[in-house]
């Protein structure tokens, strides 16, 4: 059985996913892929690891760095998995570029390169957002690209974790939107 719980945050209404134990999703609603990894008849329910994500939020959203997080289940295929718990490693208030990940997953398989535009896939369908940090990934040359949860959000949350954003520019046109 999979269980749903809501989150008014400041930027949205935000739908949390969990399969009674961890947290296996995190969209803000209406978001692209929203809720993809759901399986239908989901129950509303109060669960305490909703309440441990709903902490994790309300520290977030004023503006800190929570210092935990929930216990998750990545519910996604090896390679976006590998992706996502790079994505893990990114500190609060810094960004990596889709090349710097492609970079590590290559060197994990011993690869000499790793296509970029396969990690951006990956990133794009992180089912556990905000706490999986897929915002904080940004295109080579400081292009925002694009964000599931709209361009709009990743800009305000990347300021809301005092990123620089004096180095990043939103692309005018092309598939990154």
């Amino acid at each position: 059985m999979e269980y749903t719980n809501h989150y008014d945050s400041p930027l949205g209404g935000i739908t949390l996913a969990s399969d009674g134990e961890a947290l296996t999703g995190l969209w803000f609603d209406g978001q692209k892929y929203f809720g993809a990894t759901l399986a239908e008849g989901c129950e509303q329910k109060e669960l305490p690891v909703f309440e441990q994500a709903h902490q994790w939020l309300d520290i977030y959203f004023s503006g800190k760095d929570p210092g935990f997080i929930p216990p998750l289940v990545m519910k996604t295929t090896p390679f976006r998995k590998e992706v996502w718990e790079i994505l893990l490693q990114i500190p609060y208030g810094k960004t990596m570029t889709y090349g710097e990940i492609a970079g590590k997953i290559a060197k994990q398989k011993g690869l000499g390169n790793m296509s970029a535009q396969a990690v951006g896939s990956a990133v794009g369908h992180n089912a556990i957002s905000l706490i999986i940090p897929c915002h904080r990934v940004v295109g080579a040359g400081g292009s925002l690209t694009g964000y599931a949860g709209g361009m709009d959000k990743k800009v305000q949350l990347l300021s809301m974790e005092k990123v620089d954003m004096s180095a990043f520019f939103i692309p005018a046109r092309g598939t990154a939107l």
